[in-house]
C-alpha cells in the first residue's frame, strides 16, 4: 500500500488552492499552517513533514528528519542558499521559475517602451505643467522595431520577453549558460516562452557577454543572483554599450553595479535605465538614483500579479504529480550554480 505523504504549506493559500492540491492524490495529507518563523509550526508536525512549500521558513535538519523536498514560493531562492537544511544529501529543492514569467516579461517590455519613448523626461515636464520647446528633438524615440535587444539570462522570463518582442520585429540576442542546448527544460506555461529556443537571433555564452552588449540598443537583465553573477554588469560591461543605449533590470539587486551605472546615466552616456531591484531594499532615500531624470524606479514589483498564487499552485500540483510518480521535478535547484 502506498504511504501517505505529509505536505506542509506555510503560506496563506485560499481554500480553493488547498483543495486543488489535495485533489492531486488521496495519498497527500496537506497541512496549511501560515508561518513566518520555524517555531510557529509544532515540533510534532515538523517531525512528520515530507514535502514543504514555503517562502522563508526552513527547519533545521534535526527538526525535519523526513523532509525530502522543498518547493520554494519564488523563482529566486538566493536568500535561502545558506540554510543548513539545503545541504542535506538527497534533498530536492525546486523553485517557481516560470510562474512569474508573464508579468515580469510584460513589465520589462513596458519599460523598454517607456525608455525608448523618453517617458521619464516627459513626466518631468508633466509635473511642471510645461509644454516643452523642441519637443520633436526631445522625444524622438528609439523604436523597438529594428533595434537590438540583449537579454542577459535566457531563462523563463527571458524567453517570454523574446516572445513578446516578436511583435515589435526587434532583433533579440541573449546569453545562456549552455548555448549548445537552446531548448527550455524548465516549467513553461502553455503558449508562452520559447520552448525550442528558436526565438532569438543568436545565443551567447556567459564569457561572450561583452561581445553581445556592444551590439545592443537595449539590455534587459533577468538572471538569478549567484556568487558568479554578483556585479556581472560592471563598469567594463557598461562601457561597451552603445552611446544612448538603455538598461532594464528585473533580476536581483547586486547583479548590476550601480556605482558604475550612475555616472553613465548622469552624463547621458546611457539614455536611461528602469530599475526594479537594488542591492539594498528599500532603496535608501539618499540614493542619487531618485533624482536622475532618466531613471524609472519601481519597488521590486515586476514579479507581482493577482494570478501568481494560482500559477504557483498549478506548478506545485504538477510537481506533486511527478513526485508521486517518481518522475523528475520541474525547476530543481542546482546547488553548484546557485539556482
Amino acid at each position: 500500500m502506498n504511504k501517505t505523504v505529509e505536505v506542509l504549506i506555510t503560506l496563506p493559500f485560499p481554500d480553493t488552492l488547498i483543495k486543488q492540491l489535495s485533489d492531486v492524490s488521496p495519498r497527500l495529507h496537506i497541512h496549511s499552517v501560515v508561518a513566518r518563523k520555524v517555531d510557529e509550526v509544532t515540533p510534532d508536525l515538523w517531525a512528520q513533514v515530507e514535502v514543504l512549500y514555503t517562502n522563508r521558513v526552513f527547519p533545521t535538519p534535526e527538526q525535519a528528519p523526513h523532509l525530502a523536498w522543498i518547493q520554494a514560493h519564488w523563482a529566486g531562492i538566493d536568500h535561502a542558499l545558506e540554510a543548513p537544511i539545503l545541504q542535506r544529501q538527497g534533498l530536492i529543492v525546486t523553485s517557481l521559475s516560470g510562474a512569474s514569467a508573464p508579468q515580469m516579461a510584460e513589465h520589462a517590455v513596458m519599460m523598454l517602451l517607456a525608455l525608448g519613448h523618453h517617458l521619464p523626461e516627459a513626466f518631468q515636464h508633466l509635473r511642471r505643467a510645461e509644454w516643452p520647446t523642441g519637443r520633436w528633438e526631445l522625444f524622438s524615440p528609439t523604436e523597438l522595431r529594428g533595434s537590438t535587444v540583449g537579454i542577459v539570462g535566457y531563462g523563463s522570463v527571458g524567453r517570454q520577453i523574446a516572445r513578446l518582442l516578436r511583435t515589435f520585429d526587434a532583433i533579440v540576442l541573449a546569453t545562456k549558460r549552455d548555448v549548445m542546448h537552446p531548448e527550455d527544460t524548465g516549467y513553461t506555461l502553455e503558449g508562452m516562452g520559447d520552448p525550442a529556443g528558436d526565438l532569438v537571433h543568436r545565443l551567447y555564452p556567459p564569457q561572450a557577454l561583452r561581445s553581445m552588449l556592444k551590439l545592443c540598443d537595449f539590455v534587459v537583465v533577468c538572471m538569478p543572483r549567484t556568487p558568479t553573477t554578483l556585479n556581472l554588469i560592471g563598469a567594463e560591461e557598461l562601457a561597451v554599450l552603445k552611446p544612448g543605449a538603455a538598461l532594464v533590470d528585473i533580476s536581483r539587486g547586486g547583479i548590476v553595479d550601480h556605482n558604475a551605472l550612475i555616472p553613465l546615466l548622469r552624463d547621458r552616456r546611457l539614455a536611461g535605465a528602469a530599475l526594479d531591484v537594488f542591492p539594498i531594499e528599500p532603496l535608501p532615500a539618499d540614493s542619487p538614483l531618485w533624482k536622475l531624470p532618466n531613471v524609472i524606479i519601481t519597488p521590486h514589483v515586476a514579479g507581482f500579479s493577482q494570478h501568481y498564487d494560482q500559477r504557483a499552485a498549478d506548478l506545485f500540483a504538477e510537481n506533486l504529480h511527478r513526485y508521486l510518480a517518481g518522475l523528475p521535478l520541474y525547476n530543481r535547484l542546482q546547488l553548484e550554480f546557485g539556482y
